[in-house]
């Protein structure tokens, strides 16, 4: 706020609380001409209800001046007048940090006790298990889902599969750095037939539902079309993030129009890094649970 507009709203402020002072001095004393205290005026309503010129209740008003004498109390010691600070130097800011900073406090001294650990001793820690498990629960079940099992596009971390590997350093920087996975549409360079084959191919491929000879021409097409990346067995490479296809274990499924559509137009993925959202311990517990609940 500028000087000017802090000046503006802090005579406004003045103004509307000495405003308030003068109108309960004015109304509380009598004006010249009017009836001594107690006396009847002439107004009457429905018969009986008299109007009386009494002044308000001495502790009514001493109530309003004591309003009056705190909110210059207030002003003279919080922040309230533009970008006047207050003579105590509170501010909304500084009182959000002072307790952010309770907190990371308190959360280093509850975590310090699993320093020095690795991820498979604390993955067995029963006490991990259940920090893991509210951090994955905030951080992770959005995607993942509260059981860890994943949905379509969604990895499922309760199993032994993994497209970036389970082992502990792989899992510490899948969270810590996120991963990101494309896979480029193949359907401009197919033919139909060459399409339908890989699509049976790779829904069963240890017994595709193709003749000797289709089912020899799809794994020639396989070994120049996809084996580069998931491998020239369909096992998968865990240091490219691509899937193991010679197994019942899809991310996007496994029919065969999921097939094709796959073959056809792509898939892409994004885990986001979490580096910057969590600190290098919580990190470390949150892999430890991941560790435990896929059966490692």
């Amino acid at each position: 706020m500028s000087m000017a507009m802090t000046v503006f709203v802090g005579t406004l402020v003045l103004l509307n609380i000495l405003g308030c002072l003068w109108l309960i001095w004015w109304t509380s004393r009598r004006q010249a001409g009017e009836e001594a205290e107690g006396t009847e005026k002439a107004h009457v309503w429905d018969e009986d209800l008299r109007e009386l010129n009494n002044p308000l209740p001495r502790w009514w008003l001493n109530l309003f001046i004591l309003t009056i004498i705190f909110s210059f109390a207030y002003l003279l010691l919080y922040p309230g007048i533009g970008r006047y600070a207050g003579t105590l130097g509170w501010s909304q800011a500084g009182q959000h940090d002072q307790r952010l900073a309770e907190v990371a406090k308190a959360r280093q001294a509850h975590f310090s006790r699993f320093e020095g650990r690795s991820v498979e001793d604390l993955s067995a820690d029963p006490e991990v298990a259940q920090v893991g498990g509210r951090l994955f629960a905030d951080n992770c079940a959005g995607c993942h889902g509260t059981s860890a099992r994943g949905a379509i596009g969604f990895p499922n971390l309760s199993d032994d599969d993994w497209l970036y590997g389970g082992k502990p350093e792989q899992i510490l920087h899948s969270i810590a750095y996120g991963r990101s996975g494309n896979m480029p549409a193949f359907g401009a360079m197919l033919k139909p037939a060459e399409l339908d084959a890989l699509v049976a191919l790779v829904g069963n491929w240890s017994q595709p539902p193709l003749s000797a000879q289709q089912a020899e021409a799809a794994r020639a097409k396989f070994a120049v079309v996809c084996a580069a990346c998931h491998g020239s067995e369909a096992q998968g490479n865990t240091l490219m993030g691509a899937p193991r296809l010679s197994d019942a274990i899809w991310l996007h499924g496994g029919k065969p129009e999921d097939l094709r559509h796959s073959i056809t137009f792509g898939r892409s993925g994004n885990m986001p890094a979490h580096r910057e959202l969590l600190s290098e311990m919580e990190i470390k517990l949150l892999a430890a649970f991941v560790y435990r609940i896929s059966g490692q």
